[in-house]
């Protein structure tokens, strides 16, 4: 499988959980990685080298403009490019639920911070780079909950929806530069984080599953397809979408 042969793709929130199952999947396709997290990547920098796939990692934080900066020039340096990035940093699983009048603005303002402004200022980070190629794709990852609602989590649905509003308004700039941007919403994917939580891990869980048309679980192997697609060269007339992969909890 080589549909990213030659391609340098760019994740952030990659060392650990879906991230990582993201980078390691770019990998197989033939892409070469640079892993960005708050956390050490080495580790998984390691894995992709054993297995023979050009990789390389970089402890940033996704939204403070130095960082991503010094992170472009670690790629270019190394890669001489740029042609994917993959917003994946964020909050979920570490999320403080509770009602809207309980949130305090300093929570409000953390997670539209963590979630949309880490994907606003990766993406301004790459655009001189892409833009001089004509050429780029941007992933976004947003949120099936977006769409209908969830209780106790406004702070985080809101700033979903600033990913998604972020998405459209890249694709309606860049699209004369060759760059596509789209949107990946999952529902809630059991990574180990998720199954851990109090809330997420247990009711919030059973209760999408039984409002699923597809009655089970969601994996990290079940975006793995529609990431592929949307950084791949089958969807280079694609641009400003948000594609759901929640099992059929929600259309759009």
């Amino acid at each position: 499988m080589s549909e990213l042969a030659g391609r340098v793709a760019l994740i952030t929130g990659g060392a650990q959980g879906l991230g990582a199952e993201f980078a390691r999947a770019m990998a197989t396709a033939g892409a070469k990685i640079v892993v960005v997290d708050k956390r050490e990547p080495d580790e998984l920098v390691a894995e992709l080298a054993g297995r023979g796939n050009d990789a390389i990692g970089a402890r940033a934080d996704a939204t403070r403009e130095a960082d991503m900066s010094a992170v472009v020039d670690l790629a270019i340096a190394r890669f001489g490019k740029i042609d994917i990035l993959v917003n994946n940093a964020g909050i979920v699983a570490d999320l403080a639920m509770k009602p809207l009048d309980q949130i305090s603005a300093d929570e409000w303002s953390m997670v539209m911070t963590t979630n949309a402004g880490s994907a606003f200022v990766s993406t301004r980070a790459v655009l001189p780079v892409m833009k001089a190629r004509k050429y780029g794709k941007i992933v976004n990852m947003a949120s099936s909950t977006f769409f209908n609602g969830a209780v106790n989590m406004s702070h985080y649905i809101a700033s979903k929806g600033a990913v998604i509003g972020l998405t459209r308004a890249s694709a309606r700039e860049l699209g004369d530069f060759g760059i596509r941007a789209n949107c990946l919403a999952p529902g809630l994917v059991m990574s180990a984080a998720v199954r851990n939580h109090p809330v997420l891990g247990s009711e919030r869980a059973a209760r999408q599953i039984e409002q699923r048309c597809i009655k089970r679980e969601a994996v990290a192997s079940d975006l793995i397809g529609a990431l592929l697609f949307l950084i791949g060269p089958g969807s280079d007339f694609v641009t400003g979408q948000t594609v759901v992969v929640d099992g059929g909890l929600v259309f759009h």
